[in-house]
This record gives structure tokens, C-alpha cells and sequence, in this order.
């Protein structure tokens, strides 16, 4: 006589309740298609897509732990490039130049008696732009000029001297002051950056009245 599953003794259908669950529990583990499966398939994607941003955000952290270097680094340099643009600039600026000179002058107490902007020179890097400059004043005033156009913010070359006193014929010609004992010429040269043509010579007056050259 058979016996119905109701009928068996409770630890046989709880071993079926059991073995069902198992079997259910693998089909949904194992079994393409079904949503525990695919559930478990998203979810190794998940942690993967996890595993490799933490590991470009770790990469990252690096960059910006460096940024704020980057930018002291950054205006270290842009202060230096603002110091080398006063010391050698990009343009020609000869009107400001001239001023300059002219400012010392009068602080040292001596007078410009001609500026002769000569040609601009080409050199690898940079341009040379050359004054040709006749000046006269007392001794210590002029060495004192000499020293001041050393502290302006430009690079300044002076070169070519040729001075002497009065009683050798320079600063004839033209009044002078009574403290005046040297008079003569020179080459005052400064730098710029940016290419430019060659500017043409020509003769600035700096007095109220241009006078000639002692001959």
C-alpha cells in the first residue's frame, strides 16, 4: 500500500523541503538566465567598475596633492619672468628709456646734451638698442649719473667714454654752468626681446635749444 507524501513522518518531508530549497537555491545560483544569477553577474560588475575608479581616483589624489605645488612652483615663475620683463623687456619703449636717462641726469646734476638713438642691433636672443650720449657737469656729477643709470630697472651698458675737461675744447659752443669741468660722449646701450625692425638714427634734443657738437 503506498503512503502519501502527507502521510510520511515529518523528517522525511522536512529533508524534501530541504533538498528542494538546495536544488532551488542552486538553479538560481548556477542557471544562466535566472535573476539570482544575473543579479550576482551585475553585482561582480559593480564591484570591478568599483575596484578600477578607486584605483583612478587614487591616481588622481597624487595630481592633486601636487596641484597646489604646481602652483606656488607657477608663481615663482611668473614673478621671476615679471623681473627678467623689467630687467630686459619685450618692447623697445625708447621714450621711456630716454625719460629714464634724462631723470637721472637731472637727480645727478649734469646735462644731456644730444641723444643719438642708433640702429638696433640683432644678437641670438635679444636686441641691442644704442644711444650715442654727449654730456657735460661737474666730475663728482658725472660719476654720480654714471651710477644711477646702474640702478634703473633696465640692463644698461655704457661703453665708448670719451670725456674731458673743459680747458681741452669739449663744451664749446654752448653755455655751460659755472661748476661744469668735464664734457664728453658715450655709449649708453639697452636690451629688449621683441623682434623688431631696426630703428632708424636720429637726433633727440634734450635741451630747450639743440646745439651742434664741438668740432
Amino acid at each position: 500500500m503506498a503512503i502519501s507524501f502527507k502521510e510520511s513522518p515529518w523528517y522525511i518531508q522536512a529533508l524534501v523541503f530541504v533538498a528542494l530549497a538546495i536544488l532551488l537555491m542552486a538553479a538560481g545560483e548556477y542557471v544562466p538566465g535566472l535573476s539570482v544569477a544575473k543579479a550576482r553577474q551585475d553585482l561582480q560588475q559593480v564591484r570591478e567598475q568599483d575596484t578600477k575608479l578607486n584605483q583612478e581616483v587614487s591616481a588622481l589624489q597624487v595630481y592633486e596633492r601636487r596641484y597646489s605645488e604646481f602652483q606656488v612652483e607657477m608663481a615663482a615663475l611668473n614673478k621671476q619672468l615679471d623681473t627678467l620683463k623689467a630687467i630686459v623687456p619685450e618692447e623697445k619703449d625708447a621714450d621711456d628709456f630716454m625719460r629714464q636717462m634724462q631723470g637721472a641726469a637731472a637727480a645727478a646734476g649734469v646735462q644731456i646734451r644730444k641723444l643719438t638713438a642708433s640702429p638696433v642691433v640683432t644678437r641670438d636672443y635679444h636686441f641691442d638698442m644704442p644711444f650715442n650720449v654727449q654730456v657735460d657737469g661737474p666730475y663728482y656729477s658725472i660719476v654720480d649719473f654714471f651710477s644711477r643709470l646702474s640702478r634703473l630697472s633696465r640692463i644698461i651698458n655704457v661703453g665708448d667714454l670719451t670725456f674731458g675737461g673743459l680747458a681741452e675744447g669739449h663744451g664749446a659752443g654752448y653755455p655751460v654752468r659755472p661748476s661744469t669741468t668735464v664734457s664728453g660722449s658715450c655709449v649708453v646701450t639697452t636690451f629688449f626681446t621683441t623682434p623688431a625692425s631696426q630703428m632708424p638714427a636720429q637726433v633727440v634734443p634734450v635741451a630747450a635749444k639743440t646745439v651742434a657738437k664741438a668740432k
